[in-house]
């Protein structure tokens, strides 16, 4: 029989909204945990009946932090129901906007959304843990991620006309080539995000990893198998390529996305919005059991690292070659999502500015005509927060009749659940916690950087509501629940 429920809500600095159950049993010590994600957007459902090349400009709007994301998949499941291949100007714009939205994302989770418990410390005030805090502290730094920040936005804006809800990526193609004088301007914001991304490694590296590697040791590690997008050469490839799905033990399994299915299954439990998928291929079920568990994978930064065989790019490779030297592969340490994050943002950095420098990048043909026709296809691109699937169906008018997505911040749900137990029967013993240890917890849903707006897809045809009403003084008169 447990004794105390503990909640926290809403977990802070993500993007979305869900809330921790940390259950304590009658000693005082952790019983069980959920992560409760209690908001539902339902993009499958709005995208049924509407016509194949609406998609990519409707599924931007699932997320305002992550639209690039949904915009390129959607547009290469398009690409796939049409059965077209862009051209290389075109399949190159789009591979060149996803890295750019990769620098940019990544300078938003670290910076603002996670950096705050390593700089300020995770015992810090929350009125100073906070990206407000590290200016304060840290002006200069400050300055940097912003004007960082804005440079990725303003690139988007240059080269497609918008950075929010973009259109540019369509059935076929780009709608729009980029001009000499705009790759020039992007050119050189890109160079400078380079320099950017080589200070925040160094930066990291040197003044706040190492205050934190008994931490990261410790805290939230779980045992899993991860997945990401390789090239032909296992080369980490963000826009294009296999996906490689590998075990706990290091050993796995490459398949091309088309496949997904053969090797990936979603799951469902009542007490969240999210899908849980689990790897169906190794036939070996579903468990979240710390101690057992069973077909748990996980996607993004960590992620990438652990099946990618090499950067593609020389200082990423550099960073890279260092990280595995020092913690393995594969690595389960989940608080290295943040390291593996920044060398990410240092390939996304170099990759743009290779792609800017590409002659073919200003080429005049960025699309081929397509027609409409009966058929399924499914898009696939690494986003900022792991593997990204869409999956359309589409009649002889070319109507959608079929949508399944899965997200990355999906793949991690099992993983984030798992985390937060760990992290929470590791740190409330004897009934005992404090705001520093409740943020500790939070600290292992931040490393995954979650974007729960883009998941949640799941209901069971039931919107639970639950209404408490209090007195002036805040005692509870009665609850309501539907």
């Amino acid at each position: 029989m447990t004794t105390k429920t503990i909640t926290i809500a809403p977990v802070s600095r993500i993007e979305g909204h869900a809330k921790v159950t940390i259950q304590l049993d009658d000693n005082g010590n952790v019983a069980d945990t959920w992560v409760n994600v209690v908001e539902l957007r339902g993009f499958e459902k709005f995208c049924l009946g509407r016509p194949v090349e609406e998609l990519p400009r409707i599924v931007t709007s699932i997320c305002g932090v992550c639209p690039w994301s949904h915009h390129l998949a959607s547009a290469k499941a398009c690409d796939a129901v049409f059965g077209v291949t862009p051209p290389p100007t075109g399949t190159k714009l789009r591979d060149l906007c996803n890295s750019i939205a990769f620098c940019e994302e990544h300078i938003l989770h670290f910076f603002f959304l996670s950096g705050p418990d390593f700089v300020m410390g995770p015992d810090a005030e929350p009125s100073v843990r906070n990206v407000i805090g590290i200016a304060n502290a840290n002006p200069e730094i400050g300055k940097k991620v912003v004007r960082n920040r804005f440079l990725g936005a303003r690139m988007l804006n240059i080269i497609s006309g918008k950075s929010i809800h973009p259109v540019t990526a369509v059935p076929g193609g780009f709608s729009k080539p980029l001009t000499e004088f705009e790759r020039r301007l992007a050119l050189t914001m890109a160079e400078e995000v380079l320099e950017f991304a080589k200070f925040a490694i160094k930066f990291a590296k040197e003044g706040v990893f190492p205050k934190y590697l008994d931490a990261v040791k410790a805290l939230a590690v779980i045992k899993t198998g991860f997945m990401g997008t390789v090239a032909p050469d296992g080369s980490l490839n963000c826009y294009e390529g296999k996906l490689r799905l590998m075990k706990p033990d290091g050993t796995y399994t490459d398949f091309t996305a088309d496949k997904y299915t053969d090797y990936i299954e979603e799951k469902t439990q009542k007490w969240s919005y999210m899908k849980f998928p689990y790897a169906k291929s190794w036939g070996e079920g579903f468990s979240m059991d710390l101690n057992d568990p069973k077909g748990i994978y996980r996607t993004n930064t960590l992620a990438r690292i652990n099946v990618a065989d090499k950067m593609a790019t020389p200082l990423a490779q550099v960073e890279f070659s260092e990280f595995r030297k020092s913690f393995g592969r594969p690595v389960q340490l989940t608080l290295l999502y943040h390291w593996a994050r920044l060398i990410e943002l240092l390939y996304h950095a170099e990759h743009a500015v290779e792609l800017l420098n590409d002659p073919e990048i200003t080429g005049k043909e960025t699309r081929v005509p397509v027609k409409p026709r009966a058929g399924r296809g499914i898009g696939c691109i690494e986003a900022p927060r792991g593997t990204l699937i869409h999956d359309y169906t589409a009649d002889a008018e070319g109507m959608i009749t079929d949508v399944n997505l899965i997200v990355g911040t999906t793949h991690n749900n099992a993983a984030i659940n798992m985390s937060v137990k760990q992290a929470a029967s590791m740190l409330i013993k004897n009934g005992k916690y404090d705001q520093g240890i409740l943020n500790r917890v939070e600290m292992a849903i931040r490393a995954y950087d979650p974007c729960l707006s883009c998941a949640t897809h799941n209901l069971d045809g039931t919107l639970p509501v639950k209404i408490t009403v209090t007195d002036p003084a805040g005692k509870v008169l009665d609850t309501l629940v539907n």
